[in-house]
Order: C-alpha cells, then structure tokens, then sequence
C-alpha cells in the first residue's frame, strides 16, 4: 500500500511500470537520460537555482577550476538518498531514504514529469507514460533492507534480461562491484555492513538473486 507520508530518515521501496506494461526505455539515450534526471533533480533547488549557487561560490573563492558538470547537489540540499537501482525496459526499482520533507514525493514527481516530457516528445505521443503514481513499501527493518538491495541491484537478472549482473549497465551493481566510479548511489550504507568488502556482498546478491530468479520461473511455469 501507499505510504500516507513519507518520514525523513527512513528507507523506502520505490517501483513503477510502464503503462499497459510498455517498455519505457527504448534506447542507451533513454536510460541515460532517465539516470541524468535521477541526479539533476535530486535537490531541493531547481536547476537554475542550483547554477547561480555555484557561479557564486566559484566568484567567491576566485577559483579558475571550472564549475561541476554534473551541478550535483550537497548532501544538506538533496531530497533523498538514492541507496540502489535498478532500471529495465518496462519499468524501475529503486531504495531511496528520505532526507527532507516529501522528500520522495518532490523527486518522483521530478524525475517522472520529466523523463514522461522528454520521452513522449522524443516519440511523438501523448498521455501517461507511467502505470498511475509510483508505488512504495517502507522498510522497516535492517534485515528487509539489505534483502531488498540485492533484489534491486540483481534485479535485470531476476527477470532475465540479461545471463550475468555484469552485463547490465543499468543498475547501481556495478557501483557496488567497484567497476565504475559512479557515485549517483550511496553504497556505503549497504557495504559497510560486508566489511566494505565486494567480494562478501557479491555473494549474498547471488545467493538471494538465483533464489528469487527461481521462484520467479517456478511461479510462472504454474500459471502457465
């Protein structure tokens, strides 16, 4: 069900589905853009807002560097913790800890309304892109929590888009994995329970991956 109200501090379960259960990333070009609007509006300011914060910074420090690309916000102007995620081509998971209030709800509305613009004009449609408001779980405990991170970061394999974790670009495992330097997921909270260490983590999401990769196929052997 629907939280009623989202609480700082606290972590969440955040999925959505295409409507009619379309694909809703049909190129790298869409999933890049998606991931960009994950990072661009995550902030309590707006793009603009944000630009001449920096501009100013810049005057005032008499720094020559050039201003951050990527105009990512602090940790004290961020409306959530992006822990984990994972996007495929008809729909997304992600972990997310609220860090100011509605927080969630101001960056979904963001990223949704405006990857939904950018998507129907790049196809030359109309109308919902998305299957109505996005859905939530709160989770309440450590043990849900990091259960729920391997199902999101394994989460294209679980569904079988692709044979290895590896080959997917899309989701917060090669973060995790160390494979690239991105830094849009905050990690640390889940790898810092393994010691910091990959290797540990990378087996506890496989173990939890293959189980629920098997369950998956098993239900859906049943109802056929």
């Amino acid at each position: 069900m629907r939280q009623a109200e989202f609480a700082n501090g606290e972590y969440y379960h955040i999925y959505n589905r295409g409507v009619d259960k379309r694909e809703v990333f049909l190129d790298e070009a869409d999933y890049i853009r998606f991931l960009t609007s994950m990072r661009e509006f995550n902030s309590i300011l707006d793009r603009e807002e944000r630009l001449r914060k920096l501009e100013k910074e810049k005057s005032e420090s008499n720094s020559d560097s050039e201003l951050d690309s990527d105009f990512s916000a602090s940790t004290e102007q961020k409306l959530v913790e992006i822990i984990c995620y994972c996007l495929n081509p008809n729909h997304y998971h992600f972990i997310l800890r609220q860090l100011q209030k509605n927080g969630i709800s101001r960056f979904m509305q963001k990223v949704g309304t405006g990857y939904t613009n950018y998507f129907n004009k790049k196809q030359n449609r109309s109308g919902a892109l998305f299957q109505g408001k996005f859905k939530s779980i709160h989770i309440d405990s450590n043990d849900y929590l990091l259960y729920l991170s391997a199902y999101v970061n394994a989460n294209n394999f679980i569904h079988g888009f692709n044979e290895k974790l590896e080959d997917w670009a899309y989701s917060s495992y090669l973060d995790y994995a160390g494979q690239r330097a991105g830094k849009l997921s905050k990690k640390e909270v889940i790898l810092g329970q393994f010691d910091n260490n990959f290797s540990q983590y990378a087996k506890y999401i496989k173990d939890n991956a293959l189980y629920l990769k098997e369950k998956k196929e098993m239900a859906s052997y049943i109802l056929e």
